[in-house]
């Protein structure tokens, strides 16, 4: 066999390769996020202490970081005081994200709180008009409504609907849309630190909203965390073992789902990611829905159906006019 011919054989060996990779990838963004998303509100069930929650799901990351940089087998980055300083106003936005976000979960239905978090791009579109005067075609706004009627509709008829669960999630929703002006605003065209790429930029953040979060969490909740503890052990259903397990396995899905998100990203053009975030979004909210047995309105599922189609042509049509 020739050169040429052997190297051509080899192609579609290495686009099977690629394609595989890239399944994979997303076959484990979306285990690891059902995974966060079912073990995140079995905990807040047995233990309402959902800023404790948030605070060890955020640090259970370092976990698996620090040891990456230690070891070398990621590049650690560096950065000085002013570097930390610039990051500090995305790293409160992050920490809101996260703590919108379980909050919302703990309040309400998994499935509630992920239909409202459908309306994020309602509020970036709003926080780039305001904050950085980025005015989008109209078609772009078109698809804004669609998403505004299917969260109202889903939000009147859903069963577990609660005033904290609909705050909780908006509140994720803003911090994740200012997280992002934020980031434009003081990173685009400047170099931050040494060996911050985009996983070391999540690790950073990570560290930061751990800080953070301890005394915002002391505040809030004070040690009765460590009561409940006890008290859902006594209760015989569970050992300080499985709560334990439980209590990581959230924060280790939470930083993994993140972790693959980025490799999936990186593998997919960016209409391919936005269906693959939708058809996501779709199968928490059905996997909640058989794992936690919750009922959901016709009304609802109307509603849901809807606002997650609007996300999509927002994506879709946000692409379009970066071509």
């Amino acid at each position: 066999m020739s050169g040429g011919a052997a190297a051509a054989a080899e192609e579609p060996k290495a686009d099977l390769a690629d394609t595989l990779k890239t399944a994979s990838y997303f076959a484990l963004w979306y285990l690891f996020n059902i995974g966060y998303n079912i073990y995140n509100k079995q905990a807040l069930n047995a233990l309402d202490f959902p800023w404790t929650i948030a605070t060890i799901q955020m640090a259970t990351g370092i976990l698996y970081f620090a040891p990456l940089w230690a070891l070398g087998l990621r590049k650690a980055p560096k950065l000085s005081v002013a570097d930390l300083k610039t990051l500090l106003p995305i790293a409160l936005c992050h920490t809101g994200v996260h703590v919108g976000a379980v909050i919302a979960l703990g309040a309400g239905a998994v499935s509630f709180a992920h239909i409202v978090k459908a309306s994020e791009p309602v509020v970036t579109c709003a926080a780039n008009a305001l904050l950085l005067g980025e005015v989008l075609p109209m078609k772009v706004y078109a698809t804004l409504l669609p998403i505004i009627g299917g969260v109202g509709i889903a939000s009147m008829k859903e069963l577990s609907f609660t005033v904290l669960a609909l705050a909780s999630a908006m509140l994720s929703n803003v911090s994740s849309s200012l997280r992002g002006v934020l980031s434009k605003k003081t990173m685009s065209g400047k170099k931050i630190g040494e060996n911050l790429d985009a996983q070391n930029l999540y690790a950073v953040l990570t560290a930061m909203s751990t800080v953070i979060l301890i005394p915002m969490m002391l505040a809030m909740e004070g040690t009765g965390f460590i009561g409940a503890f006890k008290n859902a052990v006594a209760a015989g259903s569970f050992t300080n073992q499985s709560l334990s397990t439980l209590l990581l396995l959230g924060g280790a899905t939470y930083y993994l789902y993140n972790e693959v998100a980025f490799l999936a990203l990186g593998k997919v053009n960016p209409v391919t990611h936005a269906v693959g975030n939708t058809i996501k979004r779709v199968v928490i909210i059905v996997a909640s829905v058989i794992a936690f047995k919750t009922p959901m309105s016709t009304g609802s599922i109307i509603g849901s159906s809807i606002a997650i189609l609007g996300t999509l042509l927002y994506s879709l049509a946000m692409n379009s006019i970066k071509k």
